[in-house]
């Protein structure tokens, strides 16, 4: 690999990642925005750029927005004297925010985010294209619950640790409903047509029909472990701030604890991501509408259909909770063994012998 082949890479990898951290901020603003819309209040509307020689930098209208309140809170964040309580174990207590984001910044190499046509050939938008992309990212993925538990341990104090404790049951609960939701649609995909276990492969299948039309199912389970792997209502077991004061990150302030807020929407984006590539077409707008324009123009309209699903499911994820309560921590563990679990084996089996049968008559 030459210098420039190195360059163009790291520069694409920079490119990804800004994108991934700018909609990270504005994940935080739609969600005090649409939390302040759902209860019938203004949200943020005050925060503004300062004013050069008597006029203002941009219009009123955009400022009442509050579009620059993520800059406001990351420079608090950042600013703010950060504190480290002497009774924390202080090496494992710095290290857990940074492994709780760097799990979301390492699988978005592998998440196709759009396709570029050249001469009728469909290439993939992606830093890594592999084709075991999807263990890759429920590897990764996983990882950044070790944050939470390093952080509820290293606290040593009894509510974060809780936090933590919790925050592992529930990973190892409803990781399980998560993988065998996914196998139908590798079960259909690689095993009834020309596709295989690649993410572009997948959404390339899904021109004509989206699989989550046909594998509801399998969408659903997807969906509800994934707001459990996310900590996010009516599963914030490891944050509970009615039973454990804040959980994992009760001791944390300033710009630790602004890590963990950033990796809980990175994650937040990151699964939405995965659930419109597996499920929901992809870049495709609507099923049975495939997209095929060629060049830059169809590349740039592949990203931001893309992009325009994943906010539409971060919209869902934060309308739910300030909808939804939380349940109770038994609730959560039923629901992820006795009904989930045995829904997705269910399922896999059902789509296996339909698949097997399928297979006989032709």
């Amino acid at each position: 690999m030459d210098i420039q082949t190195v360059f163009i890479t790291i520069a694409q990898a920079l490119a990804v990642i800004i994108v991934l951290m700018t909609l990270c901020a504005y994940a935080v603003l739609a969600e005090r925005k649409v939390s302040a819309w759902i209860q019938g209040r203004h949200g943020p509307n005050r925060t503004t750029l300062p004013i050069i020689g008597g006029i203002p930098i941009i219009g009123p209208f955009l400022t009442k927005l509050g579009l620059f309140q993520p800059m406001a809170d990351g420079l608090k964040f950042l600013f703010k004297e950060d504190l480290i309580p002497g009774h924390v174990r202080k090496f494992y207590f710095v290290l857990a925010p940074v492994m709780a984001l760097v799990p979301a910044l390492t699988t978005v190499a592998v998440l196709p985010f759009g396709q570029i046509i050249v001469d009728g050939v469909r290439q993939p938008l992606v830093l890594a294209d592999i084709d075991l992309g999807i263990l890759l990212i429920l590897a990764v993925s996983s990882l950044g619950v070790y944050g939470i538990i390093l952080a509820g341990w290293s606290a040593n104090s009894k509510y974060p640790f809780l936090g933590g404790v919790r925050a592992s049951a529930q990973l190892i609960s409803y990781e399980l409903a998560m993988g065998l939701s996914i196998l139908p649609v590798f079960m259909w995909t690689a095993g009834t047509g020309d596709y295989g276990l690649n993410l572009f492969q997948v959404v390339d299948a899904q021109r004509y029909l989206w699989i989550g039309i046909w594998q509801p199912l399998s969408a659903l389970i997807f969906l509800i472990a994934l707001f459990a792997e996310t900590n996010r209502l009516p599963f914030d077991m490891p944050e509970s701030e009615s039973e454990l004061v804040g959980g994992f990150h009760t001791e944390y302030g300033s710009f630790k604890f602004g890590l963990f807020f950033v990796a809980e929407y990175a994650h937040m984006i990151i699964g939405s991501g995965v659930l419109v590539v597996l499920f929901l077409g992809g870049w495709h707008p609507l099923p049975g509408v495939p997209l095929g324009i060629e060049g830059l123009p169809g590349a740039i309209l592949s990203v931001l259909i893309f992009l325009a699903k994943v906010c539409a499911l971060l919209f869902l994820f934060i309308w739910v909770r300030w909808t939804v309560p939380r349940f109770r921590y038994d609730q959560v563990m039923t629901l992820g063994w006795k009904i989930l679990l045995p829904l997705a084996v269910a399922n896999l089996v059902w789509n296996a012998i339909l698949i097997a049968i399928i297979e006989v008559w032709l």
